[in-house]
């Protein structure tokens, strides 16, 4: 069975307004199905749970849903909304989105990341968590697709 690496950015939101959370909904979804490439956790404890605590939502409901029904990403997105104690107010989404682009990896993380790709360390190279994530998901999809 093939493997999929996930390639929606933690930069991407869905009509909720919510960053990372289509890319937590494919992540898992792949997990549920043992389809997502190695290295890559279901859901992790990086950005992952930070989105969970933020929306104010049950991490194991969560997985559950995911697993047991095979939500579409707008399914899943309702299912959200009706969770008693969502926090999908404004400032609570504009909060977390501001956690999740704001995010910096430690120079070990962003050095690794940017030397894999061939890129220098240097003024013009990403400092943020989002688009080296995004490095790394395209390189880890090259080695494994198109190489």
């Amino acid at each position: 069975m093939s493997t999929i690496v996930p390639l929606i950015s933690s930069g991407v939101a869905g009509p909720l307004g919510v960053l990372h959370l289509p890319r937590l909904w494919l992540k898992t979804s792949l997990e549920a199905r043992s389809k997502l490439a190695a290295g890559y956790p279901g859901a992790g404890q990086g950005y992952d749970q930070m989105v969970i605590d933020g929306l104010g939502l049950n991490r194991d409901a969560v997985l559950n849903h995911i697993k047991n029904d095979r939500p579409t990403y707008p399914q899943f997105e309702a299912w959200i909304t009706a969770q008693p104690g969502a926090k999908l107010d404004k400032e609570s989404i504009d909060k977390l989105n501001g956690a999740i682009s704001g995010y910096i990896h430690s120079d070990d993380t962003r050095k690794c990341i940017l030397s894999a790709n061939g890129l220098a360390d240097d003024a013009a190279a990403p400092k943020d968590a989002v688009n080296l994530n995004n490095l790394d998901d395209w390189k880890e999809f090259h080695d494994a697709e198109l190489k």
